[in-house]
């Protein structure tokens, strides 16, 4: 019971967020910097999009894959980080949009140290984006 509210609950905030506009000003991180933070082993870097999104594009390079859809995402990203919701974790979507709010949505939760790459994998106004940097992805394994 308690976990049907709380998957309600995570829904709603990121739907209210994204309606209200409060992905404003956020902690960015470029494709590059996250590319380097995640091979060095400082960040967690997560992949917020679709299994069909991610079998176009390719997933960045030591992502993983949490479809920020799923009721179980906060879960997932809880457990992604062992429980510690002061770890360092990077979003990454397709533009940056979707991590802008999803950010502010993982910090009105208690998460303390979330970022994202907000030229995503295709560009956005921030920059060229994971792709067009030629930077390197992986085939998804589980889409």
């Amino acid at each position: 019971m308690f976990e049907s509210i709380q998957s309600r609950a995570i829904a709603l905030l990121v739907s209210l967020t994204l309606v209200t506009g409060l992905a404003g000003a956020s902690s960015t991180m470029s494709a590059a910097e996250a590319l380097a933070k995640t091979r060095a082993g400082e960040i967690t870097l997560i992949d917020i999009r679709t299994p069909s999104e991610w079998r176009q594009t390719g997933i960045a390079d030591g992502a993983l894959t949490i479809d920020m859809t799923r009721k179980t995402f906060v879960q997932e990203v809880l457990s992604a980080v062992d429980g510690d919701m002061n770890a360092p974790i990077v979003l990454i979507c397709r533009t940056g949009n979707r991590t802008g709010y999803t950010l502010k949505a993982l910090e009105k939760l208690g998460f303390t140290n979330v970022s994202h790459v907000a030229e995503g994998m295709a560009g956005s106004a921030a920059g060229p984006g994971w792709i067009r940097r030629g930077l390197p992805t992986e085939s998804c394994r589980t889409c």
